[in-house]
């Protein structure tokens, strides 16, 4: 009852702020910005007429699957940025402010109020994922080809479980960093030596949540899930769990000290 309430709270305030609105906007313009742009790129290069006379523009034949991870390269850059700034300060901001303070003065325990906060930023991340993907999946079926709706399902869930890293990470620096500025600046650090670390160690780091991505990829070209995309889903389920636990225990600790 304690948390649905802080929960149901959360959610409203994320509605008064309009990041209902336009964060699945943004994310939806992301999903279909790539495949869009590269389909009719050679058309908007002839309009705007910066081509030479008589030379033709000719792009490579596009797989689906090379499409796909179009949408969720641009969600890897700029989507998780979007994520970043506008979750650096959910719980930041009412901890500098003191509002933690107050709402913690109640029978509210510690768990209930990191969990609710984590809990409704993951629900509004995942609907503007969910759209995306699907708005995009329409554009990728009207001018490249049929993507069946199982691995739409297998994309949205497994590269979902990416965001919810990206969500966790930052709800992990908000529960001991004041600064907004600096809970931004470790998130994205943290994320980009993840992927540093994968990127050399490829072959011990092979469950790295990191490659999501390709395992997807893998999956829509073979038609088949690969072992290794379960174990990855496994791996980044149980750093999630591992974050969000340090989270509540980093909150409480801080807490108490005060």
């Amino acid at each position: 009852m304690q948390w649905n309430t802080l929960f149901q709270k959360e959610v409203v305030e994320t509605w008064r702020t309009k990041k209902w609105i336009w964060f699945p906007l943004v994310i939806i313009l992301l999903s279909i910005l790539d495949p869009i742009t590269n389909y009719f790129l050679p058309q908007i290069l002839e309009a705007v007429g910066e081509m030479p006379e008589g030379m033709k523009f000719v792009l490579p034949e596009y797989t689906v699957a090379q499409v796909v991870m179009m949408t969720l390269g641009q969600l890897s850059s700029l989507g998780v940025l979007v994520i970043v700034f506008m979750s650096m300060g959910i719980i930041a901001n009412e901890h500098k402010s003191g509002v933690s303070e107050i709402i913690l003065v109640k029978p509210i325990d510690h768990h209930s109020y990191v969990t609710a906060k984590w809990a409704s930023l993951l629900l509004l991340v995942w609907v503007a994922w969910i759209l995306g993907m699907l708005v995009s999946w329409y554009y990728i079926y009207l001018l490249y080809g049929p993507l069946s709706f199982i691995h739409i399902v297998q994309t949205i869930f497994f590269y979902g479980l990416w965001l919810s890293l990206v969500v966790t990470v930052v709800i992990f620096y908000n529960t001991f960093v004041k600064s907004q500025g600096l809970i931004a600046f470790l998130s994205i650090a943290t994320l980009m030596i993840l992927s540093g670390l994968t990127q050399v160690f490829q072959s011990s780091l092979k469950w790295s949540p990191v490659h999501l991505s390709d395992y997807i990829k893998r999956t829509i070209e073979q038609g088949t899930i690969p072992n290794d995309l379960i174990y990855t889903g496994i791996t980044t389920v149980f750093i999630i769990a591992i974050l969000l636990l340090l989270s509540v225990l980093l909150f409480k600790r801080q807490q108490l000290e005060k």
